[in-house]
């Protein structure tokens, strides 16, 4: 008789969840998790892996690549797919949407740029300045969008405009 330890017990029960909200789940040799949804004709998508302390990294693959985060547990994990899944069935209601994913496909493609930029020349002082303060008004003008807009999700905060 073959015994399941608490850690593949709790693995299996969190698929089982994620397979509640809708998801197509993918288990690569019990480390690396993808999990898929498909909301209308927007694909949402996550990677997970088991880090080696045994906590989980998370990020969004799509519809655009983003870090989420290290996690403690796989629990935190449903926990924070559950929130974003339910972040983007409501922003899937703007009619902004698109406009959005195309902002920010713009923005992975603007790293993509400055990191081979850094990696492959040599940049002048003035130049990494001009590109500082461009990132800066980008930056400010995030905040001041923010600042002017109705918020719309109230049931965690967004981590991003935290002071520190």
């Amino acid at each position: 008789m073959a015994i399941m330890s608490s850690r593949l017990i709790r693995h299996q029960f969190c698929i089982e969840e994620l397979k509640k909200l809708g998801a197509k789940v993918i288990s690569v040799q019990g480390i690396m998790i993808y999990v898929k949804f498909k909301i209308k004709n927007i694909k949402l998508e996550y990677l997970y892996h088991i880090n080696p302390d045994s906590t989980y990294f998370l990020e969004r693959i799509k519809p655009y690549v983003m870090a989420v985060g290290n996690f403690n547990t796989e629990e935190d994990i449903i926990d924070i797919i559950k929130i974003d899944l339910e972040q983007f069935k409501n922003a899937m209601n703007s009619k902004n949407f698109k406009d959005f994913i195309e902002v920010d496909d713009k923005i992975s493609k603007l790293v993509r740029y400055f990191e081979d930029l850094y990696l492959y020349y040599n940049i002048s002082k003035e130049d990494l300045k001009l590109l500082k303060d461009e990132v800066n008004t980008i930056l400010n003008t995030i905040i001041d969008i923010k600042d002017r807009s109705k918020r719309v999700y109230y049931k965690k905060e967004p981590e991003s405009f935290k002071k520190t």
